[in-house]
Formats: structure tokens, sequence, C-alpha cells
């Protein structure tokens, strides 16, 4: 008598989660949705959001080649990444918009940027050292198209230096002494 209840309850457990599993899956895009979408849009920042989307699409799909092993797959892969999320890029500063006082869809370039470009970094740890140089070219030109969004968000000041670039020059101090010549 006593398993029927739980027979009851294990069925309606398993109903919500195949119904809440289904959910998720059926408000997830697509890559042909994606396409479609972003073929259409008029709007640069739609259009540019989108592309980061099918970017995050594109990387999830090199962290599971990467993780198969099937190197190949991934580093072809990665230059689609690479190249949509480049692509986004162009398409906002093709847009006639001044990043500074319209920064929407150029914030979320830059935080896509940043959390990529550490997660191509987690993968790199990952993958074969014979296999992490194309991993290591896709960060440095990820940063590089961050470098000039965060210029693009914020004109006039001075670039940040990361951890491979040199620190910039120290102000010369009022109290130091004057060389004479």
């Amino acid at each position: 008598m006593a398993r029927e209840p739980r027979k009851r309850l294990s069925i309606w457990l398993a109903i919500g989660v195949i119904w809440l599993s289904g959910g998720y899956a059926q408000g997830r895009e697509t890559e042909e949705q994606l396409l479609q979408r972003i073929q259409g849009e008029q709007n640069p920042v739609k259009k540019a959001k989108d592309e980061i989307k099918l970017a995050t699409l594109k990387l999830e799909q090199l962290h599971e080649a990467y993780s198969q092993g099937k190197v190949e797959a991934g580093t072809k892969l990665l230059g689609t990444f690479v190249e949509t999320m480049q692509t986004s890029w162009k398409t906002l500063q093709g847009s006639g918009r001044k990043a500074a006082k319209q920064p929407e869809g150029f914030r979320e370039l830059e935080i896509s940027l940043r959390e990529h470009v550490r997660s191509l970094q987690d993968l790199e740890r990952t993958v074969s050292y014979y296999d992490r140089a194309p991993l290591g070219n896709a960060e440095h030109e990820l940063e590089q198209t961050r470098a000039e969004v965060l210029r693009a968000l914020f004109p006039g000041t001075p670039p940040r230096t990361g951890k491979n670039s040199p620190a910039p020059p120290a102000p010369a101090s009022p109290a130091a002494p004057k060389q004479e010549q």
C-alpha cells in the first residue's frame, strides 16, 4: 500500500522533469534560427546581440569538439567563433551609434568578449600543449577586439594594462631635482 503513493510521486516528478527540460530546450535557439534572424534583422544592435548568441553557440560546440578529442573540428569552429565575434563588433561600428552615449550592444559585446576569453583560457588548460596555439591566437584576437570596444565605450581614458603589457611610464615627480645640461 505504501508503495502506491511513492510510485505516483515518482511518476509526477518524472513528468515534471521532462516538462521542465522540454521547456528549456524549446527556449534555446538553434543555429539555423539565429542565422535566419541575423540575415533579416535591420536593427544593428539586435543583429549584434544575435551574432553574440551565435558565437556563444559556436563556443559551446568547440568546447564539445575539443573535449571529444576532435581537434581539427574544434579549430575550424574556433575560427568561425572568432569571426562571428568580430562581425558583431563590425556591425556595432557600422551602426553609427556612439558607444559612450548609446552603450546598448557595446556593453553586451564587451562582457561576452571577457567571458569568452576566460572560457578559452579554461579550455586551453585542458588541451594538449601541441594543440594550444590556435586557442592562444583566438584569445589574443578577442582581447584586441575587447580593447577596441573599451576604447569606444570610454573614449579619452588611457587603456588599461593587462598582465602582458608594459606598465605606463611614471609621471615626473615635481620634487625631483632637475639635471643640468
